[in-house]
C-alpha cells in the first residue's frame, strides 16, 4: 500500500510533470503555511473547515466495576467538581477553554458554555 501525501496530492513514487515556466521565488506572506512542503495551494478557509470534536466536561468519577454494574435508572454518580466550578471544554483530546453553565436565553430546554479563561499555548489567558 502506498502513502499518500495530503499536502502534494501525489502517492509515493509518483512522478509529477514538470512545468513548463519555472516558479518564481515568492516573498512569504502572512500565510503560515506559504511556501512550505509544497502548501500553496492550500488556504486558511481550507484549514478553517476542518471539523474538530469539541466536548464540555462536567467532571468526572472513579468507581470500581462491581459499583458500576450495581447502576441503575435514577443512581446517582458524584463528580469531582462543585457547583459554580468551571467547566473544561476539550477540543481533539485537549483543554482549551474553560467556563460557566448557562441557560440559552433563546431556549430555556438548551444549556450552552459561557467561556471565562481560554488556555493559551503556554500557560493560560483568561478573558476580561
Amino acid at each position: 500500500m502506498s502513502n499518500f501525501d495530503p499536502l502534494n496530492l501525489q502517492s509515493e513514487g509518483a512522478v509529477s510533470e514538470p512545468s513548463a515556466e519555472p516558479k518564481a521565488a515568492s516573498a512569504p506572506s502572512g500565510n503560515p503555511l506559504h511556501g512550505v512542503g509544497g502548501t500553496e495551494g492550500l488556504s486558511l478557509d481550507t484549514i478553517m473547515r476542518i471539523p474538530v470534536t469539541v466536548k464540555i466536561v462536567l467532571g468526572s468519577a472513579s468507581m470500581p466495576v462491581a459499583a458500576l454494574l450495581k447502576l441503575g435508572r435514577g443512581a446517582l454518580i458524584p463528580l469531582d467538581r462543585k457547583i459554580g466550578e468551571p467547566v473544561d471544554v476539550i477540543v481533539n483530546g485537549r483543554v482549551v477553554a474553560r467556563g460557566e453553565v448557562v441557560v440559552m436565553d433563546d431556549d430555556p430546554s438548551r444549556l450552552g458554555i459561557s467561556l471565562t479563561e481560554v488556555v493559551g499555548p503556554s500557560g493560560t489567558e483568561s478573558l476580561t
